[in-house]
Parts: C-alpha cells; sequence; structure tokens
C-alpha cells in the first residue's frame, strides 16, 4: 500500500513528470515532455544509470585522487544527478547548481529531496547570463547539460559561451559538456572548434556506434588547459557495462576537420532528436 505512485505537474517550460523504478525501491526517473532527463537513485546516489552520465561521472572519477572534495558548477539540473553522485563520491564537494526552469527545481527539491549535509546552492536562472555573473576561478569543474526540450540551446554553443566557461574555470580546471549529435556531425564538430579556439586539450567520449554514425546519440567533450589522465578514462570507459571509445589528439583533429568555430551571431540549437532516440520503452 505504501508503492510510490509517479508524479506528473506542468513546469516552466513542458510537462514533467517523476516516475518511480519498479526494480530500485527509491529510484526516480524524470522526463520532460516525454523525454527522460533523469535518473537518481535516492538510496544509491552513487548509481548512474544513463550511459552519457555514467561517462560524464568516469571523468569525474579521474579529476582528483578519490574522495577529494571538488567546487562544481553544473548549467542545467534535471534531477540533481550528478551533483548526487559527487556529493557521494567526493563529500565536502561545493556545488553551484543553474536550472533555467524555476517550477522543475521545486518540483524536483520537493519530491526528490538532496542529501543531507550536502553543499548543493540551487539557482533558478538562464545559465550563461548567471556564468557571466559568476566570479573567475570560480570552479574546478563545469559541466554543461543543458537542454531546451531536446535541443543543446543555440546561445550555449559559441565561442564568447566557450570563453566565459574559461574564465570561470580554474587554471587546472576541467570543462565538460553533453552534446547529442548524428552523422555527419556537423553539431559535434563545429563545438570541436569551438572549444579549441580556447581550450589547449580536447578529448571525446561516445559509443562507437554513434561515432560510426549508425544512429543518433549523445556525446561527451571534456577540455581543459591541461591533459587529463586519458588511461585511466579510457580503461573506465571501456570496462563500462556500455563500453565508449575515448578519442583525442590527431584522431580527434581529423574527425573535427575543416569546421568552424561558432560566433554568437551563427549560433543554432542541436540538432533535433529523430522520433524515438531518446525515448521511453
Amino acid at each position: 500500500m505504501n508503492e510510490p505512485i509517479p508524479v506528473t505537474r506542468v513546469v516552466g517550460h513542458g510537462t514533467a513528470k517523476l516516475m518511480p523504478d519498479v526494480d530500485r525501491e527509491r529510484a526516480w526517473l524524470l522526463t520532460v515532455d516525454g523525454a527522460p532527463q533523469s535518473y537518481v537513485d535516492l538510496d544509491e546516489p552513487a548509481h548512474l544509470e544513463f550511459e552519457y552520465t555514467r561517462r560524464l561521472g568516469h571523468v569525474l572519477d579521474t579529476l582528483a585522487e578519490p574522495g577529494h572534495p571538488l567546487d562544481a558548477l553544473h548549467l542545467g539540473g534535471g534531477a540533481l544527478t550528478l551533483p548526487r553522485y559527487l556529493a557521494a563520491t567526493r563529500p565536502g564537494s561545493r556545488q553551484d547548481v543553474v536550472e533555467f526552469d524555476g517550477e522543475l527545481l521545486d518540483l524536483v527539491a520537493g519530491q526528490l529531496p538532496l542529501p543531507e549535509g550536502a553543499d548543493i546552492t540551487l539557482h533558478a536562472a538562464d545559465a550563461r547570463a548567471w556564468l557571466e555573473s559568476a566570479p573567475d576561478a570560480f570552479a574546478d569543474v563545469l559541466v554543461a547539460d543543458v537542454f531546451g526540450g531536446s535541443r543543446v540551446p543555440a546561445h550555449l554553443t559559441s565561442v564568447a559561451y566557450a570563453r566565459e566557461a574559461a574564465r570561470v574555470l580554474r587554471a587546472d580546471g576541467v570543462y565538460l559538456g553533453n552534446l547529442a549529435d548524428a552523422a555527419p556531425f556537423a553539431f559535434l564538430r563545429s563545438q570541436l572548434a569551438t572549444l579549441a579556439t580556447v581550450f589547449e586539450e580536447l578529448v571525446l567520449i561516445a559509443e562507437p556506434g554513434v561515432l560510426r554514425g549508425r544512429r543518433f546519440g549523445n556525446a561527451v567533450l571534456a577540455a581543459a588547459h591541461r591533459p587529463l589522465d586519458l588511461v585511466a578514462l579510457a580503461r573506465r570507459t571501456a570496462a563500462d557495462a556500455f563500453p565508449a571509445r575515448v578519442e583525442h589528439g590527431a584522431a580527434l583533429r581529423d574527425f573535427t576537420g575543416g569546421a568552424r568555430p561558432v560566433r554568437d551571431e551563427d549560433a543554432v540549437p542541436s540538432p533535433e532528436p529523430p522520433d524515438g532516440a531518446f525515448g521511453i520503452g
């Protein structure tokens, strides 16, 4: 009689639904307008369900010694999956989460409360506007996982945006972005070219089938002014339940090809996913 029931609510930008996972006692899937946004297990916040969040988690795991706290800035909130993950795996981390949809934030915070003692501050604001107001050298890591519907907003794809991200990061900080595209990868290539104008080191992590152009899917980009631990990252991603490839160096430059960096005046959202690309069931 105490089984959790789905919660549906109209939020600022669509209809959000929290659905309990029948296989995990206190786990929930968040969708907005039917598109999966986040998965959270309140009893096991270190459990990452979605493939792309697992890859983001692998990068986060390799940024510092295990358990060492990080100052993190998350652009895009969802159900706060990665902030919960960092709070569990790196206790003492200071985290700020910027989510445009304040009503969605209220729903998540009310229905899926954050762990007691977690230093996570929520901000209802536009990601770029908040970023532009943030102080220099504010964070060790910036995680950008912002989607308007199923597309990355155009104003988060330009060189001007990338420069703001680099400014807010510390000298050894790392930028992480979740993007989605399909062959011929015009959007993904343009984002690599854009980040390359600001950061010396770029790494791309994606499922081999996506990189071979077989399907639409997510790709994780990591960018920094310092080398990342590619050996540890490749080991973790290859051993994952959903194996991925780690591309960098000459191979990644070849993949980027002649793509041009994106100016604000030329910026466009990421491509619309095909029907069923991120559906449920």
